[in-house]
C-alpha cells in the first residue's frame, strides 16, 4: 500500500469535507457587495438615460462599501428580510428610499449638476438563494440644449462603480466603440463626451487595470494577504518563496484567463470557502514542516486555480468593452504580482530580515502565526458555508 505524506492525508480529509458541506450549503455569494454598473445612453434626442445594474437591498438596507460582506454590517438582518421580498413589494420599498438615492447620485452636463426627472427599478423575482439579486434602476431627464460633456459620481456610500457609454448616435457597449471606466468609490469620472465617447488610451487601460489588481490585493485582500504571508513563514529564502509564488502566479493566471473568456464558471459560493480551505492548509503544513517539501508548489499550484477564479470575478463584474480584453487582463495580473510582492517585501522588512535566520524563528514566529492564520481561516471556511 502507498504510504501518503502527512499533508496530503490532510488536504484530502479537507477537500472531501469541503465537497460534503458545499453540498448542502453554497449561499455566499447571496451576501457579497458588487461594483454597481452604469450604462449611459441617448434613446431619443433631447433625453439621456441610464440604467444602473445593481444590489438594490443593500442600498436600501443602507450597506455601504465598508463591508465586503452584506453579513459583516450592523444591517444584516434588515437585508436578509428585503431579499424575501417579491418584487413589487421591493419596488415599493425603493420608491420611499428614492430621494436618498437621487441625493447620492450626482450627473452633470458641461460641469453643471442635472437631477433626473424620473427614476424607476425593475426588481427580478425572488430567485436562487446562491445568488444577489440584481435590480435595474433608471435614470432619466432631459438632456440640456448642446450640452458636449457628461460627468458620473455615484456617491461614496454607494460603493465602487462602473460607467459605460455608447456613442449618441447609437454605438453599441461592448464593441470597440464607446467608453468604460471604472470607479472607486465616491469617484468622479472625467468629463466624457457625449457624441464622441473617447475610448480610453492604452496606458489609461493600463493604469487603471494595475491600481484594480494592487487594490483587489493590499488593502483589499485579506484572503490572499494571508495565504501569501503563509507561503513566506515557512521559508524566508527568496529561493523558497519564488518556487512558491511561480507556481501561484502560474496557476491563476491560466484560471482567470479562462475565467474571463468564459471557459470556466464555478460560484463564488464554491470557490470563497475553498479559498479560505487553502489557507488553512497553508498554515497546518507551516506546522507540520519546517522546510519545503517537494509536492508543495505542486497543492501550491491547485490552490492558485481556485484564487484565480477568485480574481476573474472581479474582471466579470466590471463588464468592460471585449476590445480591452487583452489589455486589461494582462495589466490586472500585473497589480496582483505587484500586491504579492509588497506583501512579502512588508514580511521581509517586518521579520525575515532581522529574525529570519534565528535559531528561534520557527518556534516564535513560524508556528504562532501560522496558528493564527489557520484559526482565521478556519472561520472563515465555518462562515462561508454556514453564515449564509
Amino acid at each position: 500500500m502507498i504510504a501518503f505524506p502527512t499533508q496530503f492525508r490532510i488536504l484530502r480529509f479537507m477537500v472531501a469535507a469541503a465537497v460534503l458541506l458545499l453540498t448542502h450549503f453554497v449561499a455566499a455569494a447571496a451576501h457579497e457587495i458588487r461594483p454597481a454598473i452604469a450604462d449611459f445612453s441617448v434613446p431619443e434626442p433631447g433625453r439621456y438615460e441610464i440604467e444602473v445594474q445593481v444590489n438594490a437591498e443593500a442600498l436600501i438596507a443602507g450597506i455601504g462599501p465598508e463591508h465586503e460582506n452584506t453579513e459583516d454590517a450592523p444591517q444584516a438582518d434588515e437585508y436578509n428580510s428585503l431579499r424575501e421580498l417579491a418584487s413589487g413589494a421591493l419596488e415599493e420599498r425603493f420608491e420611499v428610499y428614492s430621494q436618498n438615492f437621487l441625493d447620492e447620485v450626482r450627473l452633470y452636463f458641461d460641469g453643471e449638476r442635472n437631477r433626473p426627472d424620473r427614476v424607476s427599478i425593475e426588481v427580478p423575482p425572488v430567485g436562487d438563494a446562491e445568488l444577489a439579486r440584481d435590480s435595474i434602476i433608471t435614470l432619466s431627464g432631459n438632456l440640456p440644449s448642446g450640452a458636449q460633456t457628461f460627468r458620473w459620481e455615484w456617491g461614496e456610500k454607494l460603493g465602487p462603480s462602473v460607467i459605460r457609454m455608447s456613442t449618441a448616435s447609437g454605438g453599441n457597449l461592448g464593441e470597440d466603440e464607446g467608453y468604460a471606466a471604472y470607479l472607486s468609490a465616491g469617484e468622479t469620472s472625467e468629463e466624457i463626451n457625449i457624441e464622441a465617447p473617447r475610448a480610453k488610451t492604452f496606458f489609461e487601460v493600463v493604469w487603471d487595470y494595475l491600481v484594480i489588481g494592487f487594490t483587489h490585493i493590499v488593502p483589499k485582500g485579506l484572503d490572499h494577504i494571508l495565504f501569501v504571508v503563509g507561503l513566506f513563514l515557512l521559508s524566508t529564502k527568496l529561493s523558497t518563496l519564488l518556487w512558491q509564488i511561480s507556481a501561484f502566479t502560474l496557476a491563476h493566471t491560466i484560471t482567470l484567463a479562462l475565467g474571463v473568456l468564459g471557459f470556466v464558471q464555478v460560484s463564488p459560493s464554491i470557490v470563497e470557502p475553498l479559498i479560505a480551505l487553502s489557507i488553512v492548509y497553508v498554515a497546518v503544513e507551516n506546522i507540520l514542516t519546517d522546510h519545503l517539501q517537494k509536492w508543495r508548489p505542486l497543492v501550491v499550484f491547485g490552490f492558485g486555480l481556485l484564487h484565480g477564479l477568485g480574481f476573474a470575478g472581479v474582471l466579470e463584474e466590471i463588464g468592460l468593452s471585449a476590445s480591452y480584453f487583452v489589455t486589461a487582463l494582462i495589466s490586472f495580473n500585473l497589480g496582483v504580482e505587484f500586491g504579492q510582492l509588497t506583501v512579502i517585501a512588508a514580511c521581509m522588512l517586518a521579520v525575515g530580515l532581522w529574525f529570519g535566520d534565528k535559531s528561534w524563528y520557527r518556534r516564535m514566529i513560524t508556528i504562532p502565526a501560522s496558528l493564527i492564520i489557520a484559526f482565521i481561516a478556519s472561520w472563515w471556511f465555518y462562515e462561508r458555508v454556514f453564515l449564509v
